[in-house]
């Protein structure tokens, strides 16, 4: 067998993806396994969207656009920013990939060079720091626990701010927290942000429409700011089209340009077919299509936390956004059951799987081995059911 490379070797496989195959694995053993560890919505794609994709195979829409879409869809998503942001782009200052995933590593690799600090606060999404190794860059960790509900405050960022720093990624509503940055919140990050002329926000939005809180609040709102951010979002989460692949980039024009230039050399453009399912998408009357699904993660969020309580030392905050718990689980720590010895989240998630037969992914794979994310993207009986199985497992800790 041959030599892989360092860069391949130094990043770590994704423990959701990883959870996921796991839970696959037991499900194909005949496990009756309930997985609640990929952020995936269990909804279907709005047959509006799925009929502008039928339409655009019929006509033939089958062939290369730009790299960064075709301009009428770029154009669309300009006036989805001026509509629900008030943000004011151009189409050029567009860039359509193949996921919001791509989105990010195509900013972080265009404008990352090695040595390069990326602050990056804790808890994050997974692929965060891999991103960042891949660029060559350095990851400078805020840490926010649970009694700050998880947000950074303008000190700690200022703190954090060297003379390397090129970078900070920032996600609301947060993956794996479901917290929310509320308008104030981010305009006093933005202050401290402006005051470092060389550094750049990456701003993560996918979550934009699962938002608890009375609407959304965009980083490049504030003044001074809209040449600074990268704002990343798309059509995954808010229109349940996670298999499209179809990723949006707001950002200063040379910034979109490096990335139209990156992304030529990877994949080129998304399919033409999820181009039309995306331009559909921005089109849509949120009340009709977006709302229910919303109204239906609320619902849920607010089950689980409930049945949340009744399991003796979970404690967590309630989140107002995205579909994840964040619970913190050191209670169970030091205890036994059979085989398994409890020492970090990561045993206590092997054992939930191996005992109670549900699959949730370890505060490790986001930055502190205190917690586990738990997804509730599924059905109402299918939270219930988890949690019930989660609560007679625990109680055999001993």
């Amino acid at each position: 067998m041959g030599k892989l490379s360092n860069r391949v070797n130094t990043i770590s496989e994704s423990q959701t993806i990883a959870m996921a195959r796991k839970s696959r694995e037991l499900k194909a053993q005949g496990v009756d396994i309930i997985s609640l560890s990929l952020g995936e919505p269990d909804f279907a794609t709005p047959d509006i969207i799925k009929n502008a994709a039928k339409k655009a195979i019929d006509d033939n829409f089958s062939y290369y656009t730009h790299v960064s879409g075709y301009v009428e869809l770029r154009e669309a998503i300009c006036k989805k920013f001026e509509r629900d942001n008030g943000l004011h782009y151009t189409a050029d200052e567009i860039v359509v990939s193949t996921g919001a995933k791509q989105s990010i590593a195509n900013a972080v690799l265009c404008l990352v060079n090695p040595g390069d600090e990326v602050i990056v606060p804790a808890p994050f999404w997974v692929s965060y720091l891999e991103i960042v190794k891949l660029a060559e860059g350095q990851s400078v960790i805020i840490t926010a626990g649970i009694e700050a509900d998880f947000k950074i405050t303008p000190q700690q960022l200022e703190a954090a701010i060297t003379p390397k720093s090129k970078l900070i990624i920032l996600s609301t509503p947060c993956n794996p927290t479901g917290s929310v940055y509320n308008k104030e919140e981010l305009r006093a990050l933005s202050a401290v942000i402006l005051k470092h002329p060389e550094l750049y926000v990456l701003s993560d939005e996918i979550y934009e429409h699962i938002n608890f809180c009375g609407g959304h609040e965009s980083f490049a709102q504030f003044e001074g700011m809209k040449d600074r951010v990268i704002t990343i979002n798309g059509v995954s989460k808010g229109f349940a089209m996670t298999g499209w692949r179809g990723g949006i980039m707001a950002a200063p024009k040379w910034i979109a340009q490096a990335c139209d230039k990156m992304q030529g050399q990877f994949t080129s453009a998304t399919s033409s077919i999820t181009q039309k399912a995306m331009h559909k998408a921005m089109e849509l009357d949120y009340a009709t299509y977006i709302e229910p699904m919303r109204a239906a993660f609320l619902k849920r969020r607010d089950l689980v936390y409930g049945l949340m309580k009744d399991i003796p030392g979970f404690k967590t905050n309630l989140p107002q956004g995205a579909f994840y718990f964040y619970p913190e689980v050191s209670y169970y720590f030091g205890k036994s059951f059979g085989a398994h010895h409890i020492q970090n989240a990561t045993d206590l998630s092997l054992f939930l799987l191996d005992v109670a037969h549900v699959a949730l992914v370890p505060g490790a794979a986001f930055g502190d081995d205190k917690y586990i994310r738990f997804s509730y993207a599924t059905s109402e009986a299918n939270l219930t059911e988890a949690l019930k199985r989660m609560k007679e497992a625990l109680a055999k800790l001993q």
